[in-house]
């Protein structure tokens, strides 16, 4: 039976909480969070105890420890990059240890799970190590994840495709933002949208994605990937701006996504944990943005957003 893969995360205190949602978009089970800064105060609230073990006072109250747990059939080494390269977006310091499997074991055991797929009504996601498929006439998406986020498994990636398929088409310009695998932007360009540019702030990602468009008949000037921060290499309009990030970057991108919106254009956006709807709906509101749909899966939320 193969065993599970530990994933620890050390942050500093104070940033627990937003490394604990971002770590819960990687995996959204198999989560907890140490966290010994109040441990006084809620051994007094909670267990009306004020006797507390040594061991426990003599923890490291500056940090706070994220555990994640992933299973044979996912990719821990795609979960690691994912947080690697939210917590630097986020600018939260971190240390990411790992148990039981080396990277090199994870990239084996973990590609018999993952098998041709379905999404949507028209595409199928295709690992390229599978041979043996029927695409039912569905585009075939083929794709070899490495070590970038994005391979079509996840809840969050599966609600953007499923969405995308409505509005990519001929003559869209798609704009994907944190593009990881570049999933989302070869995808847009499968369903006969006219160009996509991609951008992630991980140099991996960034050399992923581009292997991958190539890997489906793609290259530039058609489809490009860029190595920045959110939109701050990106200069003109598109009819389609995909992000599949987290709430927090998503609500900041709200402030200025509409300066990259054609008249008309669709920003679809996932990522979003339930819990942290509201404040990402007052977010669209403050910024003259208005919710078309809304999707849920796993308890992960997906919405079509217009200007």
């Amino acid at each position: 039976m193969s065993e599970w893969t530990e994933i620890k995360i050390a942050v500093p205190a104070p940033d627990a909480e937003r490394a604990g949602d971002i770590a819960n978009m990687a995996v959204p089970y198999g989560i907890y969070i140490e966290d010994y800064s109040n441990l006084e105060q809620e051994a007094l609230e909670i267990a009306h105890i004020d006797l507390i073990d040594e061991e426990l006072l003599a923890k490291d109250r500056s940090k706070a420890f994220v555990h994640i747990y992933i299973s044979p059939e996912e990719n821990p080494a795609e979960a690691v990059a994912f947080l690697e390269e939210r917590y630097t977006a986020e600018k939260i310091d971190f240390e990411i240890e790992e148990k039981i499997c080396k990277n090199s074991d994870w990239e084996n055991n973990w590609k018999k799970y993952f098998k041709p797929i379905p999404v949507g009504e028209k595409l199928l996601i295709r690992p390229v190590w599978e041979d043996e498929f029927d695409a039912q006439g569905r585009a075939v998406l083929n794709l070899e994840p490495g070590l970038a986020f994005g391979s079509g498994t996840h809840d969050t990636t599966r609600l953007c495709l499923q969405s995308l398929e409505k509005y990519a088409g001929k003559g869209k310009k798609v704009l994907d933002i944190g593009c990881g695998s570049g999933i989302l932007s070869i995808a847009s360009m499968l369903l006969g949208s006219e160009n996509a540019t991609g951008v992630d702030i991980d140099a991996l990602a960034v050399k992923t994605a581009k292997e991958n468009a190539k890997g489906n008949g793609f290259d530039e000037p058609d489809i490009e990937y860029l190595k920045g921060n959110l939109t701050d290499k990106i200069s003109g309009k598109f009819d389609l701006i995909l992000a599949n990030i987290v709430a927090d970057i998503i609500i900041k991108l709200c402030g200025e996504i509409k300066n990259y919106m054609n008249p008309g254009a669709v920003f679809i956006t996932s990522g979003i944990i339930e819990p942290r709807e509201d404040e990402v709906l007052a977010a669209f509101a403050r910024n003259g943005l208005k919710v078309v749909n809304r999707y849920e899966s796993g308890g992960w939320l997906c919405f079509e957003v217009t200007a």
